[in-house]
């Protein structure tokens, strides 16, 4: 039983995925920080308090739901400008650089140019 845990343990996939759960929390941190400490307060000087909690339709409390959406809309807007628009403009720069990079054709084994060399002899005769 423990052989088997070993193995499921030491898989690439499992050990990939513990990296991405470690990095995503390192990367979650970023992110918020990003919104809490730069994006809110730029967002309440613009429109005054950024804080909705206070916010009641008769006695539903709807204003931490209307934060939670602002907050949601903050970071996804932030994950897309910061991270997803630049990389998909250094993928899409590097993609035309190798279609603009002509190919080199590769260099033939001297065991493929002496088969054409007899194959060009057999062909004569």
């Amino acid at each position: 039983m423990l052989k088997g845990f070993k193995e499921f343990i030491m898989r690439g996939n499992v050990l990939d995925l513990a990296v991405a759960v470690i990095i995503g929390g390192a990367f979650n941190k970023i992110v918020n920080s990003l919104v809490v400490d730069v994006l809110t307060p730029l967002i309440g000087a613009i429109f005054g308090a950024p804080d909705f909690s206070a916010i009641k339709f008769g006695p539903i409390s709807i204003g931490n739901f209307i934060n939670a959406v602002i907050n949601f809309i903050v970071i996804a807007a932030a994950i897309y400008f910061f991270v997803v628009a630049p990389i998909n403009t250094i993928k899409n720069r590097k993609e035309q650089q190798q279609q603009q990079t002509p190919q080199a054709s590769p260099e033939l084994s001297e065991e493929v140019k002496l088969l054409r060399e007899i194959l060009d002899v057999l062909k004569e005769k």
